[in-house]
């Protein structure tokens, strides 16, 4: 493939990541130290702070343009934001999510929730985590990864609203857009220039299995990711000017294990068409993330970020591999439009995937070579 001269400036850039890392396992035990009462909440900041500081390092010095906190501070890479929007209340879990490997199933009862209150923005959720992100970062853009609005309905559905407090459904999307545009604006105030929303409904509903559970509980399967464009877009609308958003969609990411199945062929069009982000990470790893051929839908002045390097497994890629996939990818979009990261993140719950430290910053040093190698 000839090489392009096309570095980025701005996000997503052409060497990227999603966002998760693997957590060290003196932050874990603080964290559960913490969690015991044994550990003050000063001390563990403290070591948290520590540990941020040491992979934003890392980042930097793989030469990606991007830097994260790992989400190190977080036990899942949704719920700790969800659980602080007003309105929102924990629940017991009450739902099996059957996980898949090469080596066989897991089954996981995920954190639950319930709408028992009108949603709202009652501060500024992760306003202290970024700060710090910012001031330790010193060549990589910070990125804030947040849930995107979507998460709050997709697993519950209408069931987990309470009836009482939203009568009408409109209601309900309207509050939940309102407070997410709201922890945009002041995000930007923060001086977030790059934020990220991860969905994986928008992924999940290519196969027809997750339709189907949508169906069954009373929502339609076949139309329910228009809904969600049009309430991401709703947040999206005033969003602070500079700031630059992608989102992230894949099919699970838990213990190295997945859920679903299929290429984005079935939201393709319109969530490449509609979708109002800058950039889209997408899940291309291995063969049940479908085909190439949907992104003959995305738009010129979208970008997407090939998730070629698999976070699932230790095991490095072939450079040669990558460079044909990129090659591939760009019969149905400019190359101009690609940028390269990991399919998703390396630790989306606090236990992470089945690989190493240094398996891991192998992979995003593997990324970057790569992307200078094409892109130049």
């Amino acid at each position: 493939m000839t090489p392009s001269s096309s570095r980025r400036d701005r996000p997503p850039f052409r060497a990227d990541h999603v966002g998760s890392l693997l957590r060290p396992r003196h932050v874990l035990d603080a964290r559960a130290r913490h969690a015991e009462g044994a550990l003050a909440a000063d001390e563990l900041r403290r070591i948290e702070d520590d540990a941020v500081r040491d992979v934003v390092r890392m980042q930097e010095e793989v030469g990606l343009s991007t830097a994260t906190d790992g989400e190190f501070r977080r036990a899942s890479w949704h719920m700790d934001f969800i659980y602080q929007l007003g309105g929102i209340t924990k629940a017991a879990g009450d739902m099996q999510v059957t996980f898949h490997n090469e080596q066989g199933d897991i089954e996981f009862t995920p954190a639950a929730l319930q709408v028992t209150g009108k949603i709202g923005l009652e501060h500024t959720i992760f306003a202290d985590d970024f700060a710090f992100l910012r001031e330790a970062a010193s060549t990589g853009t910070p990125k804030l990864t947040i849930p995107s609005p979507s998460m709050v309905h997709y697993r519950g559905g209408q069931a987990s609203i309470d009836p009482a407090v939203y009568p009408d459904a409109e209601e309900f999307w309207h509050d939940l857009s309102a407070a997410y545009a709201e922890q945009l604006r002041r995000m930007g105030e923060l001086g977030c220039t790059y934020l990220q929303l991860d969905d994986t409904s928008l992924a999940y509903l290519n196969d027809p299995r997750q339709r189907t559970m949508i169906d069954e509980r009373g929502d339609n399967g076949d139309s329910i990711h228009r809904r969600y464009i049009s309430q991401i877009n709703a947040a999206l609308a005033g969003r602070p000017e500079g700031m630059r958003v992608t989102t992230h969609m894949c099919r699970g990411n838990f213990r190295s294990s997945w859920v679903a199945e299929g290429g984005y062929d079935f939201v393709a069009e319109e969530l490449f068409g509609s979708l109002g982000v800058d950039g889209f990470f997408l899940e291309f790893d291995d063969a049940r993330s479908g085909g190439f051929e949907p992104l003959r839908f995305v738009p010129e002045g979208k970008y997407v970020v090939l998730g070629l390097v698999t976070t699932k497994r230790g095991a490095l890629e072939s450079k040669d591999d990558l460079k044909r996939r990129i090659e591939e990818a760009s019969r149905y979009i400019p190359l101009e439009q690609l940028c390269l990261a990991p399919q998703c993140g390396f630790s989306s719950t606090f236990e992470g995937n089945d690989l190493t430290y240094d398996e891991q910053v192998a992979k995003l040093r593997l990324i970057v070579e790569t992307a200078d190698e094409v892109w130049g």
